[in-house]
């Protein structure tokens, strides 16, 4: 009875194990013909990137967010303020040498004196150099309002980027009851949602 017991189990393996080895050998070869896919990178949209290149270069975050349209508007603000800083700063340095060669006491020095400072009083000139200082200042003052605003609105497109701004947003109108106050008004909900994404840059 044993004998015929180990006999049946020989047999069983002999029968068995081919077909284990066939069916292992197949999948084998499915497994190396199938195409290996690598998985989609799916990259945001850096706000950290587009705010330092703003900085160093006025406009650069503008090209990286593809907000191309918004760089000749940088540069006529900036070009603006430059300008304005330019006349002020000329008109300063005029006005102060009209000053200094009108109270010199030394006539021979009134053709250093500009053409329009020369019927001026000394004390006029000394209130317009004064005034136009604060020109001055001011127009530094706006090329870095400028300049930061160029910052500011390249962070801001890029955080942008990672919202949901497609069809899919919705609003909803509900009528509301407030029980405290004892009063009805309009409830306004909106849906706005981050896009998914597996990677960043």
């Amino acid at each position: 009875m044993k004998l015929h017991f180990c006999f049946f189990i020989c047999s069983f393996w002999v029968l068995i194990l081919p077909v284990k080895a066939q069916k292992i050998d197949s999948i084998k070869t499915i497994q190396q013909a199938a195409p290996k896919t690598n998985p989609v990178k799916t990259e945001i949209h850096s706000p950290r990137k587009a705010a330092i290149r703003s900085a160093i270069l006025p406009g650069a975050g503008q090209a990286y967010n593809r907000r191309y349209w918004k760089i000749p508007i940088v540069y006529a603000a900036l070009g603006t303020s430059a300008g304005f800083f330019y006349y002020n700063l000329k008109e300063y340095q005029d006005a102060r040498n009209a000053y200094k060669y009108k109270v010199d006491g030394d006539p021979s020095n009134d053709f250093l004196i500009k053409e329009k400072f020369r019927p001026v009083d000394p004390e006029s000139i000394r209130r317009y150099r004064n005034d136009i200082r604060l020109n001055v200042d001011y127009s530094v003052l706006a090329f870095l309002i400028c300049w930061g605003l160029n910052v500011v609105d390249a962070t801001v497109d890029a955080h942008l980027k990672s919202f949901d701004l497609s069809e899919n947003l919705s609003m909803h109108i509900k009528p509301q009851v407030d029980p405290f106050i004892r009063s009805a008004g309009i409830n306004l909900q909106f849906r706005i949602q981050k896009k998914p994404h597996a990677f960043s840059k």
